[in-house]
């Protein structure tokens, strides 16, 4: 599977984005309750921010396939939680629900995300922080080449911080 990227329109957007976050799959986005109107100033903030930038990951046809932020965390998100390295990039990516799996996909899409930061020669370490419960997270992140080092108390849950090296991310994946 091929991607490529875009920068998230949050108002042309929104509509599609408030389908996925709001979904019962998207649980741990912690959006379940959003309307459109929080949908659209959430990433209308974000769009403002030089830190933290949404994209869309799209499919050979131009479609929108899935979501990625890339943050500063020296800057968001990890502020106070861990000392961060030059050249660390945070992210986050969310598939959105379908009705029709494609086996492999989710694992495309976060072997796409990281292929896509690591193309910034900056870019040195991946940071992640999902919810130590997102068991099935925990396992992609695992087979892209992420180490847990070790649970932190965010103020919206428990977290599970990990990190990816651009040498393991090539040696997991063998790119």
């Amino acid at each position: 599977m091929t991607f490529t990227f875009r920068p998230l329109d949050p108002l042309r957007d929104a509509e599609l984005l408030h389908s996925w976050v709001t979904h019962p799959k998207a649980a741990f986005w912690m959006m379940q309750d959003a309307n459109l109107e929080d949908v659209e100033r959430a990433y209308m903030e974000i769009a403002a921010d030089e830190h933290h930038h949404a994209l869309l990951g799209l499919d050979e046809d131009g479609v929108p396939a899935f979501l990625m932020e890339r943050y500063d965390p020296a800057h968001r998100e990890l502020v106070g939680l861990y000392e961060p390295l030059p050249g660390d990039v945070g992210m986050h990516f969310l598939t959105p629900p379908t009705d029709t799996p494609v086996h492999g996909f989710t694992r495309a899409v976060i072997t796409a995300v990281m292929k896509h930061l690591f193309e910034d020669p900056a870019v040195r370490r991946v940071v992640v922080e999902p919810d130590v419960a997102n068991k099935a997270v925990h396992a992609l992140n695992e087979a892209v080449g992420f180490v847990p080092e070790r649970e932190i108390r965010k103020p919206e849950k428990k977290a599970l911080l990990s990190f990816c090296t651009r040498e393991r991310f090539e040696k997991a994946v063998l790119v």
